[in-house]
């Protein structure tokens, strides 16, 4: 799986491996030249939590504005 890969809509994910054997998530988006992260957390699960990316799709249409 790539480093960065978007998740639709305008929103990308980059990943982190921590030493912890944990992984990491940092959600942002990129708007006119700029780059606006709205959210990180630790993934519990393989899939991304739906509840985490309403946040983050929220706070990027916050943001846009």
């Amino acid at each position: 799986m790539p480093l960065c890969r978007p998740l639709g809509e305008g929103l990308w994910e980059v990943r982190s491996s921590l030493l912890s054997r944990r992984i990491a998530r940092l959600l942002f988006f990129v708007h006119e030249g700029r780059i606006g992260v709205v959210h990180g957390f630790i993934k519990k699960t393989q899939k991304t939590p739906a509840g985490d990316l309403d946040l983050a799709r929220r706070r990027m249409q916050e943001m846009r504005r």
